[in-house]
């Protein structure tokens, strides 16, 4: 288990339920460090006056901010920032919902699991969980966390509670200010239709397990190969250049597959299809059952677990519930 990174009260009305948030995400594969080079000398940091050129004790720094005056700066002491906070640094009152989707994802900065504090907050939450994911509605509240104030969504997700943490509106830069303005140009009928045959034939159902970090598997080759003393060589594929003599229109008709192909493909889905209404047939749960099966039972890392890691977890061993 992993230390929670906020303990406090999610007010839902007059209902109080104590809770732990636990970080959702975390960075995988190898970390590269800095060195000097020709040495294994790592290069660290050190808290610098940037005036004297002294290292500066931990216990001696403290937080401030510029003034309206160059060159000028104000010391903030941590019981005045406590004093001016909108409430209690422990509290994440809900003062709405939303329906699910209302949020794009432009707005969201991190996202975290959301855990009963104690066995008397469990009703409550499964009660909070239980409505949000039958109405489909997300939770908004606002919190302090890490020494800001965010606005943050409270939805259902993997059987358990999330909060995502927003932006605020003046953080979200608008287009126009980051990058030149996009020409408007005229587009024919038949490029349009073309574009939207395109699209109907890459249309695919979400799997975050079709995707892999094929940057960083190949970076902890390479790092294994040099420590053994071994060379590694990628060879990336190469894809061949677009003719700058093909129009947009035909560019788009290359794209397509072709007749024999889509027939293929089509044949395809039709056995998937068939074999995922056998399956639901014989009554095999979803991979998010199975997580909120693995969690009332508290299965350490299950989240992590492949589909057949968490059936053997549960008890179902051959997939059937």
């Amino acid at each position: 288990m992993v230390n929670p990174v906020w303990v406090g009260t999610l007010m839902f009305g007059k209902v109080p339920v104590g809770v732990r948030l636990y970080s959702a995400r975390e960075r995988r594969g190898p970390v590269l460090h800095q060195f000097e080079r020709g040495t294994a000398d790592r290069i660290r940091y050190m808290r610098v006056n940037e005036r004297t050129g002294e290292e500066v004790a931990v216990e001696d720094v403290v937080r401030g901010a510029r003034t309206g005056v160059e060159d000028e700066y104000v010391v903030l002491e941590p019981e005045e920032l406590e004093a001016i906070l909108p409430h209690s640094s422990r509290t994440m009152e809900l003062n709405g919902f939303v329906p699910q989707g209302a949020v794009d994802a432009l707005w969201y900065a991190s996202t975290y699991y959301v855990a009963p504090r104690s066995a008397s907050d469990a009703r409550p939450y499964r009660l909070l969980y239980t409505v949000l994911e039958q109405n489909r509605r997300v939770g908004t509240a606002t919190t302090v966390l890490r020494d800001r104030e965010h606005p943050v969504l409270i939805e259902p997700n993997r059987g358990v509670l999330s909060a995502s943490t927003l932006w605020w509106p003046d953080e979200v830069r608008d287009p126009d200010d980051v990058m030149p303005p996009v020409a408007h140009v005229a587009l024919t009928k038949e490029e349009t239709e073309l574009a939207r045959e395109l699209v109907r034939e890459m249309s695919v159902e979400w799997d975050p397990q079709d995707y892999s970090d094929s940057y960083g598997r190949r970076l902890t080759e390479l790092v294994r190969a040099k420590a053994k003393g071994r060379t590694f060589t990628h060879r990336p594929d190469r894809t061949e250049p677009a003719q700058e003599s093909v129009g947009l229109g035909e560019a788009l008709r290359q794209s397509l597959p072709s007749p024999r192909a889509r027939d293929s493909r089509s044949r395809t889905q039709t056995r998937t299809r068939r074999g995922g209404a056998e399956t639901r047939s014989r009554g095999r749960i979803t991979k998010r059952e199975l997580l909120q099966r693995a969690s009332e039972l508290e299965v350490p890392g299950r989240s992590k677990m492949s589909r057949d890691e968490l059936e053997e977890a549960v008890g179902l061993g051959g997939g059937n519930g």
